[in-house]
C-alpha cells in the first residue's frame, strides 16, 4: 500500500468535517501528533497523542451546534495549511475565522496548530506594548 500524499490526508480530514464523519479520522493521526486548538487564549490546548487527538476532533465533528468550512488549502511538501470559518451558532457574530498548520509523515497528521481571530477587542494600552 502507498503512503498518502500530504494532500490526501488533509482532504479526507478536511471532508471528515464538511461530511460529518468522524470515521474518515480512522487511521488519519499519527501515535505521536501533537495538536494545539485555538482556545483558551492564549496558547490554546495542547493535545498529545493519536488516540486523544482523534477523540477530541471526533467531537468536534459530532458537535451538530456548530460548522467547520475549509476556504482555502495550501500543501507544500509536508506542511499543509487550512484557511477556515467555524461557525458556532445561527447568529450573524457567531462563527470565527482562523487557520491550522498541520505537518504530514509518512501519511498520518503529526502536527496540528490551530490559530484564530480573536472575539472583542485588544485593549489599547496592550496594543502599544506589542508595537
Amino acid at each position: 500500500m502507498s503512503v498518502r500524499t500530504t494532500a490526501e490526508v488533509i482532504d479526507r480530514f478536511n471532508r471528515a468535517f464538511t461530511d460529518r464523519e468522524a470515521g474518515l479520522l480512522t487511521d488519519l493521526i499519527a501515535e505521536d501528533c501533537v495538536m494545539e486548538s485555538v482556545q483558551p487564549a492564549p496558547r490554546g490546548e495542547r493535545v498529545l497523542g493519536g488516540e486523544a487527538c482523534t477523540e477530541w476532533w471526533s467531537a468536534l465533528v459530532d458537535d451538530r451546534t456548530a460548522r467547520f468550512t475549509p476556504q482555502e488549502v495550501i500543501v507544500a511538501g509536508d506542511r499543509a495549511t487550512i484557511v477556515w470559518t467555524y461557525r458556532f451558532g445561527d447568529g450573524p457574530d457567531q462563527w470565527v475565522q482562523g487557520v491550522n498548520v498541520m505537518r504530514v509523515t509518512d501519511g498520518r497528521i503529526v502536527e496540528a496548530l490551530g490559530f484564530s481571530k480573536t472575539a472583542g477587542e485588544v485593549p489599547l494600552a496592550a496594543q502599544s506594548a506589542d508595537a
